[in-house]
């Protein structure tokens, strides 16, 4: 079975220096994820692009206009129990919108400092991975999940953030 390909979208706000300081998240209140904070982003539909999927889940669910993403991550996740959960993510950071993030019937976002980002609230492997993309680096892995979602295995490596844009 093929993966599902996905799209997942974080806001971010830098500093003067560059850094970024504040993460928008967005507590997903049904479907797979529910009760936890992450992105933004879901399934592609017939026709779309992975960066169009990604430009209309944005608008979607915490309706803003993302002007420019920057692919940071691909990612697959595996779920042995339920393979049709399976999916390959591409995750992007978006630095320049037009609105504010506003509440959805699906989520509801939240502005976090980098370091005030609740993993203990978020997907296991955000742990492993999203603190490298928010120092600037790119990368590809793969997680396995069991029971309760737990990582059951995991693999990733900083990447040249060209390779993922090709593939």
């Amino acid at each position: 079975m093929a993966l599902k390909p996905t799209t997942l979208v974080f806001l971010i706000k830098r500093a003067e220096n560059g850094l970024i300081t504040d993460i928008c998240l967005a507590y997903k209140k049904r479907g797979l994820g529910v009760g936890r904070f992450n992105g933004v982003g879901g399934k592609l539909e017939a026709g779309e692009t992975i960066e169009q999927a990604a430009l209309r889940e944005v608008k979607e669910e915490i309706n803003v206009d993302a002007k420019m993403l920057s692919k940071c991550a691909e990612l697959t996740f595996l779920f042995p129990a339920k393979p049709e959960w399976d999916q390959l993510v591409n995750v992007y950071l978006c630095e320049s919108w037009d609105g504010e993030p506003a509440e959805s019937e699906e989520m509801r976002p939240q502005w976090f400092t980098t370091e005030s980002i609740p993993f203990s609230e978020m997907w296991s492997d955000d742990i492993y991975w999203l603190p490298l993309v928010l120092e600037g680096k790119a990368v590809r892995g793969t997680f396995s999940f069991g029971e309760g979602d737990a990582v059951i295995s995991k693999e990733w490596q900083i990447v040249d953030a060209a390779t993922l844009i090709a593939t």
